[in-house]
């Protein structure tokens, strides 16, 4: 009997229409084995935890191009830990200042992508951090 795959939602969180990126990754996650539930683009900081909680997911990565990243962010991990999904591991990424980021990561976002990061760094954090085998090691 094999275990439940990982299980990720992605997500286009405010005003953000931008989501070539956020379907590339989503894309390539599922390829590497894993999960993905899109959320489409415009959804609140609730829409995605609720989204989350009812898909019984292990992480969240959140693509944001419109600069509310500060906002955004820690509004999902606190609805998180309001809704009892604190064990949900949040990363994403955007246009994000390096002390942005940072700030970020102190909040609690486990890891945060800035542009020009390959398709493969974020496929392999996933893959360490979420201990997601691979499809070509005979997993599917």
């Amino acid at each position: 009997m094999s275990a439940r795959p990982v299980r990720i939602l992605t997500a286009k969180v405010g005003l953000d229409g931008h989501d070539r990126g956020i379907k590339i990754i989503s894309r390539a996650l599922r390829d590497a084995g894993a999960e993905v539930i899109y959320t489409g683009l415009h959804q609140t900081p609730a829409q995605v935890v609720e989204a989350a909680i009812q898909e019984d997911v292990d992480g969240i990565g959140i693509s944001l191009l419109s600069g509310a990243h500060m906002t955004l962010f820690p509004e999902v991990l606190r609805l998180l830990r309001e809704r009892g999904g604190a064990d949900i591991v949040v990363f994403g990424g955007g246009i994000v200042p390096a002390d942005d980021a940072l700030q970020l990561k102190q909040l609690g976002v486990d890891e945060v992508f800035t542009p020009g990061t390959s398709i493969r760094v974020i496929v392999e954090y996933v893959e360490r951090r979420f201990g997601l085998e691979k499809v070509g090691a005979g997993t599917r």
